[in-house]
């Protein structure tokens, strides 16, 4: 399948794996690379420059493949260290960084002029327009069904996806409830030119995750997932465990005096305890409500191929016959 993203990114299929924390690391992106989709490693997971230096190393030795990293820009009192991590990236070859959270226009020419393409994630069709502006090569399009952060407008990719092909000029690629081979289409037929799957990738066997969060995926419906956060601007796609529950309940109990440091046990430095350990009611992690539409946990040639084939069945067969109808 060729679209203006696997031209773009040099891929085969136009699928890419989104960063996630202590989700993207060298294992899960090649194995995604391999397959022919586009793995990306998660830079802040690494705790320094150097580690992610190994991590890239890592990565290369397990693919020959193109693959991505994640570079996520927070606001913070001591912010990571970000000249380093790019001077990481860019010795170290990656050709694609996936670029989150603030503008990243200053820390573009550094990245273009070493020839790497950047992608950006968008929660709105504004900040996507802001992102061709700053000179970004493509975005990943962000619907409210997303794990993690979904922004502050609730607008799902059925609206987001059309409102974004009318407006952009670059390519995009839908993010949030992607799953399979109707959702590669469907987004196809939005306007986008691929798709960004998280949760779905963290259901496979080569996920570097503890067993019990995969299984947890697998257990999950659509309507396990809870939004967190939302009284301090800071929206976050959670499943529902019982630390998310004792974070709702401080939500309502405090209502607008509500601070950061009132649910910091539930949400801050809880990932390691969840993803490398299982324990499943440590904290709030990011889910998407494609948890619905998860049943098994392939490995990822596996779930790639079977997307790739559902949806050539689908464009060749069933969209097909209904024209000739």
């Amino acid at each position: 399948m060729k679209t203006r993203i696997t031209e773009l990114f040099g891929i085969r299929h136009p699928i890419i794996q989104g960063g996630m924390h202590y989700v993207g690391y060298a294992q899960l992106a090649a194995a995604v690379s391999n397959a022919g989709g586009l793995g990306i490693i998660t830079a802040l997971t690494q705790r320094t420059p150097a580690a992610l230096a190994d991590e890239i190393r890592r990565c290369r030795e397990m693919t020959d493949k193109p693959f991505g990293v994640n570079l996520t820009f927070l606001p913070a009192v001591t912010p990571p260290d970000y000249p380093g991590y790019i001077k990481a990236i860019i010795e170290g070859g990656v050709k694609v960084v996936e670029t989150a959270g603030n503008n990243p226009q200053k820390w573009l020419p550094a990245l273009q002029e070493a020839g790497i393409k950047v992608i950006h994630k968008c929660t709105s069709v504004r900040h996507a327009l802001k992102a061709e502006a700053i000179g970004c090569d493509a975005v990943s399009v962000d619907g409210f069904e997303c794990g993690g952060h979904p922004g502050e407008d609730d607008v799902p990719n059925f609206i987001l996806l059309p409102r974004a092909a009318e407006e952009l000029r670059i390519p995009f690629v839908a993010s949030g409830g992607m799953a399979d081979g109707r959702s590669l289409v469907a987004a196809l037929a939005l306007g986008a030119e691929g798709m960004n799957m998280g949760t779905r990738f963290i259901a496979t066997r080569e996920a570097p995750v503890h067993e019990n969060v995969k299984q947890a995926i697998v257990a999950a419906s659509e309507l396990d997932t809870r939004l967190v956060m939302r009284p301090l601007r800071n929206t976050e796609r959670v499943l529902a465990n019982a630390a998310v529950d004792r974070l709702l309940e401080k939500e309502r109990s405090l209502g607008a005096s509500l601070r950061f440091e009132d649910i910091a046990n539930e949400v801050a430095g809880v990932y390691p305890r969840i993803m490398k350990d299982g324990e499943m009611d440590a904290g709030a992690w990011s889910c998407g409500m494609v948890a619905g539409l998860i049943r098994d946990v392939p490995t990822v040639q596996e779930l790639v191929d079977r997307i790739m084939a559902e949806a050539e069945g689908l464009i060749r067969s069933r969209l097909a016959a209904a024209l000739d109808a």
